[in-house]
Order: C-alpha cells, then sequence, then structure tokens
C-alpha cells in the first residue's frame, strides 16, 4: 500500500488512526536553511501527533541540523528532542550523519559536517535488524587455546574465529544529495541520500510494516520504503513536491 497525500502533515495526522505507524522516517524543515515554497510548519503539533499514530514500539526518525545565527548555533536540535521526550518518546539514540565534505567554510570555528539523527521510540522498540559492514580488525584470538585434563595431558582446543563484519557504529558516513548528483540539479533543495533511508528502513521495520514521512519532499523515504515491501504514507503540502514523489515512487 502507497499513500501520497497532498495537505499539511499536522492536519493529515489527525485523522489518522492512532497506534498505526510502525516507522516514521523523516526529515523537518528546519531553521530556516532552506526556503520550502513559503510553506511553515507547528513543530509541537506534530511532535505529539507522531506520538498517538505511533504503534507502541515504533519508531520516529527524525534527522535535523542547526543554523548559525549571529555567532550561535540555534540548538533547534536539542530542543525538540527534549520536546519528543516530554510527548512520551524516548530517546532511543541519538546518531550522527557524517559528510564527507562541508557545503559552507567557516572562518572560526571548524567546518560543519554532520547532521543529527534522533532515533526516538514509542517505549522499548519492537524492531532492531543491525547492519553488519563494518570490517573487524581482529579476528581470531592469538595463540594456542589449550586446556589441561585430568590425567594432566595438555590439548590444543578450536578456536574461536570471529566474523569479518560486524555492527555499524551510530555514526554513518554518506555522501549527499549532491555529491551523489554533482553537475545535476536535484528535485527538491533538502533532499536525503536513497541509502540514508534505506538503512533506517531495513534497521528499524520488517516487511509488511507501515512507514510514514511526514516531510515526504521528493520522496525519497517512501521509494525506499517501495523498494523494501513496505507500506508506505507520505504527506507533503507542496503540490510540486507531490508530482515529483510520485513519480519517483510510481504512485
Amino acid at each position: 500500500m502507497i499513500k501520497l497525500i497532498n495537505g499539511d502533515c499536522l492536519d493529515v495526522m489527525k485523522s489518522m488512526e492512532a497506534n498505526s505507524i510502525d516507522l516514521t522516517v523523516t526529515s523537518p524543515p528546519y531553521d530556516n536553511l532552506r526556503t520550502y515554497n513559503g510553506f511553515t510548519f507547528d513543530f509541537e503539533g506534530i511532535a505529539q501527533e507522531l506520538y498517538r499514530v505511533t504503534k507502541d514500539g515504533g519508531v520516529v526518525v527524525w534527522i535535523v541540523g542547526d543554523a548559525t545565527i549571529k555567532g550561535s548555533e540555534s540548538g533547534t536540535s536539542f530542543r525538540q528532542a527534549l520536546y519528543f521526550m516530554q510527548c512520551g518518546f524516548n530517546l532511543h539514540d541519538t546518531m550522527i550523519w557524517n559528510k564527507p565534505n562541508f557545503s559552507n567554510p567557516s572562518k572560526t570555528r571548524y567546518h560543519q559536517i554532520f547532521e543529527y539523527m534522533f532515533i526516538f521510540s514509542k517505549g522499548k522498540n519492537k524492531t532492531f535488524n543491525p547492519i553488519k559492514d563494518k570490517k573487524n580488525k581482529y579476528l581470531t584470538c592469538v595463540g594456542k587455546n589449550t586446556m589441561r585434563l585430568a590425567n594432566g595431558e595438555l590439548v590444543e582446543i578450536k578456536k574461536n574465529v570471529g566474523n569479518e563484519f560486524g555492527m555499524r557504529t551510530n555514526v554513518w558516513n554518506m555522501n549527499t544529495v549532491g555529491q551523489e548528483m554533482m553537475c545535476k540539479r536535484p528535485p527538491h533543495p533538502a533532499m536525503f541520500p536513497e541509502k540514508l533511508a534505506h538503512d533506517h528502513i531495513i534497521s528499524w521495520s520488517n516487511e509488511g510494516d507501515t512507514v510514514l514521512d511526514c516531510f515526504m519532499g521528493s520522496g525519497t523515504t517512501g521509494k525506499m520504503a517501495k523498494q523494501l515491501n513496505r507500506n508506505f504514507i507520505g504527506i507533503e503540502i507542496s503540490q510540486e513536491y507531490l508530482d515529483i514523489a510520485k513519480e519517483r515512487i510510481g504512485d
């Protein structure tokens, strides 16, 4: 089931059933770092509705960053995280999307190359499918494993051999869409890469689950949800971006 809706996400979510969403993967407009055809949003109302529509054990992935205004970072991301917790969510993990380069050089601080990916769970998260693609440094123990029998004989026992790859960390190194679409114009001013959506959907949901993106934009989350055999509900206030999402998702 793929359902794409044109409208204000707060109004649309108010009409949705409670406890109906397994996973939300979204990135809201933040700190006026990009223009979104003049649209604004009620963060606190949306956070409250996300809690209501999320199933017990469900997860919200909230990808956000901060602007620097008059020499100070806004702190919007932290305030939003604390408000999600006030609504009843657990802050299950604070993850980092680490980008290989920076877009806005700074003369007075180290270059900014990351965004936060807050993982909120409604109670204890019911699903975690860890991605194991971090190459392990040590695969076997050093030397021989031996044990002495009751008769005094020393015998060698089989070594425990580790796996070549282990679970990745909570810092994900991934290109931006701008880097992936070098010399091309992305269809949306603030897209996140398909792999980012793909890996979160794999991690926090199972086939047949329902995934929501309440700030759908150009439909990246929906495209990945469809490929991964999840149901998807996307909400987008801009008809222009909704049309792009329909084309990308194939609705």
